[in-house]
């Protein structure tokens, strides 16, 4: 039986919306034979639970006292508090407790709590996290890094790309996704030192569709379902992304595709390159959010993703 860890005290409005979220996850996904365990403060997901009548067989609350704020430092924070709902996550994670860990909680402590706990599959110069993005012909793509690594190797950005689409073809259900290298302009010489090492390396990488270098007015078409770059230019693309649904919702539109930027339909990202699932979510998170992080945590086990990608950077 699979059991996703779920940290309820993380987020702008924990727990309360954790719950919710989990109890929209439950009632959409009955009988899938995964329990959920929910780490927090344990009266009041007590209190919650039996408000919003959620079912209680299905879950089980593992009670901590300590919580780490958005704005604390992660690694000072993980260390001095050991009973928080996002360190308690990770011990049960680390010793095969539960199978995989959703947090909307401070996002730093989220990504050093997975680099200290979880062991990173063999082979892996550095985990990355990704992002989706919405294409104008109803598709999906993904970009990465978002954020992990500010600063990356040519070869680092090869492998970017071999664990985007590993993940994008049994996740996203993208049969031969196209990669692309996000540039300054298309042709191969074209860009920094950075992208120019990394363009013969996906170019030679045979696990891989590599269709070239990708521009900016790129993103959002159908050239590339997988946009390699490093994780301070992915970070910037994430934030600007986010804007378009922010001036969409407060200019009152109601367009089909500026709606599918609101990131609550994706629910959170996941740590690719580490051995179990982990996955993000955004600090202001409600209960769509959190019910579809706990569908991508889901997807990720049921389809052995994880074996997969080291299986691909083993071939590599």
């Amino acid at each position: 039986m699979m059991n996703i860890g779920i940290d309820t005290m993380g987020g702008d409005f924990a727990p309360l919306e954790a719950l919710r979220g989990v109890k929209k996850y439950l009632s959409q996904n009955e009988g899938n034979g995964i329990q959920l365990t929910l780490f927090g403060d344990e009266a009041a997901i007590k209190e919650i639970i039996a408000e919003e009548q959620i079912p209680e067989e299905q879950v089980t609350v593992v009670a901590t006292t300590q919580i780490i704020g958005m704005h604390e430092h992660p690694t000072k924070a993980l260390k001095e508090k050991t009973d928080s709902s996002i360190a308690v996550g990770f011990q049960y994670l680390a010793k095969g407790k539960t199978n995989a860990f959703v947090s909307a909680g401070n996002t730093g402590a989220m990504l050093v709590g997975t680099l200290f706990s979880i062991k990173t599959i063999e082979g892996i110069l550095r985990p990355v996290i990704s992002s989706i993005i919405p294409k104008k012909n109803g598709g999906t793509g993904l970009v990465l890094d978002v954020g992990l690594n500010a600063d990356c190797k040519p070869e680092q950005l090869n492998q970017f790309a071999t664990l985007g689409a590993v993940y994008a073809k049994h996740i996203l259900e993208i049969p031969h996704p196209k990669v692309g290298l996000i540039n300054v302009g298309e042709e191969e010489g074209k860009g920094n030192i950075l992208t120019q090492g990394a363009y013969p390396l996906l170019k030679e990488n045979r696990n891989i569709r590599f269709i070239g270098n990708i521009e900016g007015r790129d993103l959002f078409n159908d050239k590339a379902d997988i946009m390699v770059c490093d994780g301070f230019t992915g970070n910037i693309i994430l934030k600007l992304a986010e804007s378009i649904y922010d001036i969409s919702t407060a200019e009152a539109l109601n367009n089909s595709y500026l709606n599918r930027f609101n990131f609550e339909i994706y629910g959170g990202t996941p740590v690719l390159g580490v051995e179990h699932p982990v996955v993000v979510g955004h600090g202001i998170s409600k209960a769509t959010a959190f019910s579809n992080m706990i569908l991508v945590a889901e997807k990720m086990l049921q389809t052995d993703v994880l074996q997969k990608l080291k299986e691909a950077v083993q071939q590599s």
